[in-house]
């Protein structure tokens, strides 16, 4: 039998904020997510300290191509020689041209701010790229890693089973569980950034990882956690806040601006509820995370506000 370890990299300049896995079956590793290309040294850090190398890297995951995820996967694939994209299809359309990716991240942010965030990234050969369907498999020595189509934090997302180690790694579409902010008691919140957030599959994802009974899920924010249950209970009823407020938000009209506002306040509403004892720090963490759902939430009401009636 082989060995089976996975292993936990923090990845971003902001400690313990972003994951990468290296996960160790036999002979084999795989990387689940890949960062950005500034988190290169930390991934082939992590390889080396297990007594690893490059060449045996079998598989580069990542979970969808918002770019804290998948910006790195270009350097990672040219430092690992025999390694494999595996990608959503739509993810894997994004990676192996990503010009519009680059385009619209350097519109927001600059060229010059683009480099310092994600650095360099260049199109993947579609030679070196598996696309994944909805439970389809690859195999990581005598482990099988299952990839299942979960919408709700953005439409080109899957989730990743891993039986052997009793795991799930859900990217994004089971919420952020900083450990900042667990000294309180579990907090769990979900991502409802731009552009993809819908609630009823939001509520299926959710579902979709519970129905894995697997023991440990392995959010890309952050980390394994014992207990996806209590993960999931939590992250169910901010979405279940937030599918309100895109309603009454849909219905009304304002302007961008003031709805973004609006609706920032009353995640921080929420946020309070679920935890009341959060302090300075722990809100200096979620501030970024609170404006970004707050656009989401406000892209989902105009996209529905201007939708057609239904027949």
């Amino acid at each position: 039998m082989s060995r089976h370890a996975r292993f936990t990299i923090d990845a971003d300049v902001v400690p313990q904020f972003t994951a990468c896995y290296l996960r160790v079956a036999g002979d084999e590793c795989a990387f689940i997510e890949a960062h950005t290309a500034h988190a290169l040294p930390r991934l082939l850090a992590a390889l080396e300290s297990q007594g690893r190398k490059p060449e045996d890297v079998r598989w580069v995951v990542v979970t969808h191509a918002h770019l804290d995820h998948a910006a790195g996967a270009s350097a990672l694939l040219a430092a690992c020689p025999k390694a494999t994209l595996v990608a959503h299809p739509r993810t894997a359309k994004n990676l192996i041209d990503p010009a519009r990716l680059i385009e619209g991240a350097t519109a927001v942010y600059g060229e010059a701010r683009f480099r310092e965030l994600y650095g360099t990234v260049t199109p993947i050969a579609k030679e070196r790229v598996l696309v994944l369907g909805d439970g389809e498999s690859i195999e990581l020595g005598d482990a099988k890693l299952t990839a299942w189509n979960t919408s709700g934090h953005a439409y080109h997302h899957f989730i990743v089973d891993d039986p052997a180690t009793e795991a799930v790694y859900t990217g994004d579409t089971f919420g952020l569980v900083y450990p900042a902010l667990q000294k309180h008691g579990l907090f769990a919140i979900p991502s409802t950034s731009p552009t993809g957030f819908n609630a009823e599959e939001a509520r299926k994802s959710l579902d979709k990882v519970l129905s894995l009974g697997e023991r440990f899920a392995c959010p890309t924010h952050y980390d394994s956690h014992e207990g996806p249950k209590e993960i999931a209970a939590q992250v169910r009823r901010f979405v279940d806040r937030a599918a309100t407020w895109v309603e009454e938000a849909a219905r009304g009209e304002e302007p961008a601006p003031a709805m973004e506002a609006r609706l920032a306040s009353l995640w921080w509403e929420a946020i309070a509820e679920e935890a009341p004892r959060f302090g300075a720090e722990e809100k200096a963490l979620l501030k970024l995370d609170v404006e970004l759902n707050a656009q989401g939430l406000a892209y989902a009401a105009s996209a529905l506000r201007s939708a057609p009636p239904a027949k």
